[in-house]
């Protein structure tokens, strides 16, 4: 199989990598069945890489749909090092307005209908997920948006919300409470997953709107984030590919072995059906 260093998922408004030299299609089976879309791989200088959009092309899935461990498996089964989310997101303060890019660097978990863990059913593990954000992925962005006309800024929490509707005005003064800065559907279960596949992660959230909260501003609604996503998208996508050689560049992922301590279930209580379905994970 095709190997990548570097992995990029494409979120709303990002179905395509046109940069990709050499670029082929790879449609990947996994023991979660299918991921989002054909996986497209190629190369950016000499960094190999494999891009998926997360909702697939045209947009199939809800947030709460989209095939989770069968896209993080497929990346892991590529040999993905590191793993770079492009998301569309609403802004919950007023330093983060639409159009601009922000490194967030912590999530909240409010989702509730989605399996986000490769283990239980026969074998048990718990990661760390205290930092869940590679910082030196971040550095990278940052370093690679200098010499781009985008406004990338860092720092702050991601609340995941469930979806597929956007917050109540209470939802969203609740969240704006605890101190969070973006809100969207989708990142918390890819860090998750990433974590336990060995993979460093970082999100460029790409803010459409200002979420319901904000008394100057209409409610947020499809039309408006499409607008923006789409106005973003060329600029989005020259920052990820200005940013990965110098992905490609780093060490490879921390994370790599983090399930040697992580597995409780005793080997003889493993079954034979999680080990084969998770064995991709311990590999190098």
């Amino acid at each position: 199989m095709a190997k990548a260093r570097i992995g990029v998922i494409g979120g709303s408004g990002v179905y395509a990598m046109d940069q990709l030299e050499d670029a082929t299609e790879v449609a990947i089976e996994t023991p979660w069945g299918e991921p989002s879309d054909k996986l497209l791989l190629g190369r950016i200088g000499d960094t190999e890489v494999a891009f998926l959009p997360r909702h697939g092309r045209g947009h199939r899935f809800t947030p709460t749909e989209v095939p989770y461990l069968a896209n993080l498996h497929a990346m892991r089964s590529l040999g993905v090092q590191r793993l770079l989310s492009v998301s569309a997101v609403g802004s919950l303060c007023e330093e983060y307005a639409p159009g601009e890019f922000i490194m967030i660097d912590q999530f909240i978990d409010r989702t509730y209908r989605r399996r986000q863990t490769f283990f239980g059913d026969g074998i048990v593990a718990h990661v760390p997920m205290a930092d869940p954000v590679c910082a030196d992925m971040v550095d990278v962005i940052l370093e690679a948006a200098q010499g781009l006309d985008v406004t990338v800024k860092r720092g702050g929490a991601y609340v995941c919300i469930e979806g597929p509707q956007f917050s109540t005005r209470a939802e969203s003064e609740m969240f704006r409470s605890w101190g969070a800065k973006i809100v969207g559907m989708t990142n918390v279960t890819e860090a998750k997953l990433a974590r336990e596949a060995g993979m460093s992660y970082a999100c460029i959230a790409m803010v459409t709107d200002y979420d319901c909260w904000h008394p100057d501003h209409d409610d947020v609604d499809v039309q408006q984030v499409i607008k923006v996503a789409h106005a973003n998208a060329a600029n989005v996508r020259a920052l990820v590919a200005a940013a990965i050689p110098k992905l490609g560049a780093l060490p490879d992922s921390r994370w790599r072995d983090v399930l040697r301590y992580a597995v409780m279930t005793d080997l003889k209580y493993q079954s034979e059906e999680a080990r084969t379905r998770t064995e991709i994970l311990f590999g190098a």
